[in-house]
């Protein structure tokens, strides 16, 4: 569990300094990849992906010395020089580049989703373990600060029994970009499900289990979106509780961020975690006051009429890429097993089931 008292200790690393290959330097490469992998003691951002002579020339000016390639297959040429690669290109090449990292003898961070389907997933997953290398997935939001709160709050049993849980990533976007995941196809992987989906029900799973049904409303409400840009999923876990996310980029008023509801208490929290927008502007995560929050960002806990504000656990991406570093280098546990994400991926395809039919689909 993050600290708000302090800075998190990233730790010093007992063996040499990995050198990562980073395939992709577009957004996800460059805001949510690149600074985290050069922030962490032990890891040295090596290696760069891209064919896009601007970003070419920014992933220089920030990270001088590291080498720049035009195509993964020159990587791979190259790939001796190198213990892991992450892959944060479009969606439908996550895992064909991922197979063919693992074949060049690298360990391998992909970035959501971890593949389109979960037999992709499955079969990626096995080819890691046959190939003796690690395999793991980048979901950041379980160190966003107002999950690792809530983790907090429902552990020390502050909630009682949680029956509803309730999560919202949302947008005000009217008008579609014309780019491949909001103009594309779903089955190349665009659309809001595929992007914001794995860590609204990943942070589910982890906080509920295993899920047993699923409820979907998937729409493409703007003009010029080629995929989904709406969606509600009504989640069943097996342990009973009800899990009902929103991800829209249609949302001229936003909800609140978690509306959590147990037997004893409630949690209601707003506003995205402000490690991504401190990533966007450019700084560095190892501030010293990384993933602090200020207390009118804190969320509420109680009952109405009898409430307070909680103290916030301190938001920590580094941590998930000074876990890929113990587990490559020190043979630790996978900061995030593959094994749990493939359940997120046959939620998603429930919900593209269910949707369609206008059913309940059961897991």
């Amino acid at each position: 569990m993050a600290d708000a008292s302090h800075r998190p200790d990233l730790g010093a690393p007992d063996g040499p300094e990995l050198h990562v290959a980073l395939l992709g330097y577009g957004k996800g490469g460059e805001v949510f990849h690149a600074p985290l992998i050069d922030a962490v003691p032990g890891l040295r951002l090596s290696a760069i992906v891209t064919g896009n002579p601007e970003r070419r020339a920014a992933a220089e000016a920030r990270y001088p010395g590291v080498t720049v390639y035009p195509t993964a297959a020159d990587l791979w040429a190259d790939a001796d020089r190198y213990e892991i690669a992450v892959v944060t290109t479009p969606n439908d090449t996550h895992a064909p580049l991922a197979r063919a990292a693992l074949d060049a003898g690298l360990a391998v961070v992909v970035d959501k989703p971890f593949a389109l389907t979960a037999d992709e997933a499955r079969e990626l997953t096995d080819h890691a373990d046959r190939a003796g290398q690690v395999l793991t997935v980048y979901q950041n939001r379980r160190w966003d600060a107002d999950f690792l709160t809530l983790w907090g709050l429902i552990e020390e049993g502050a909630l009682g029994r949680v029956h509803r849980f309730e999560s919202r990533f949302e947008r005000w976007r009217p008008r579609a970009k014309d780019t491949w995941r909001e103009s594309g196809a779903v089955s190349e992987g665009a659309g809001i499900l595929y992007d914001l989906g794995p860590h609204l029900i990943d942070q589910a799973v982890n906080l509920f289990g295993p899920v047993e049904s699923v409820y979907a409303e998937i729409d493409s409400r703007r003009s010029g979106a080629g995929a989904d840009d709406d969606v509600f999923l009504a989640l069943t876990h097996r342990r009973g509780a009800r899990s009902h996310l929103w991800m829209s980029a249609l949302a001229a008023q936003i909800g609140p961020r978690f509306h959590v509801l147990g037997d004893q208490g409630a949690f209601t929290s707003h506003g995205m975690d402000a490690q991504e927008e401190r990533l966007v502007a450019g700084e560095r995560p190892d501030a010293d006051d990384w993933g602090v929050l200020p207390e009118a960002s804190w969320g509420v806990v109680g009952a109405d009429g009898d409430t307070r504000p909680v103290p916030s656990a301190r938001g920590a991406y580094p941590e998930f890429y000074a876990g890929v570093r113990d587990a490559v280098g020190e043979g630790e546990p996978l900061p995030v097993d593959p094994h749990e994400v493939i359940h997120g991926l046959e939620i998603i395809e429930a919900a593209m089931r269910g949707a369609a039919s206008g059913t309940v689909e059961k897991l």
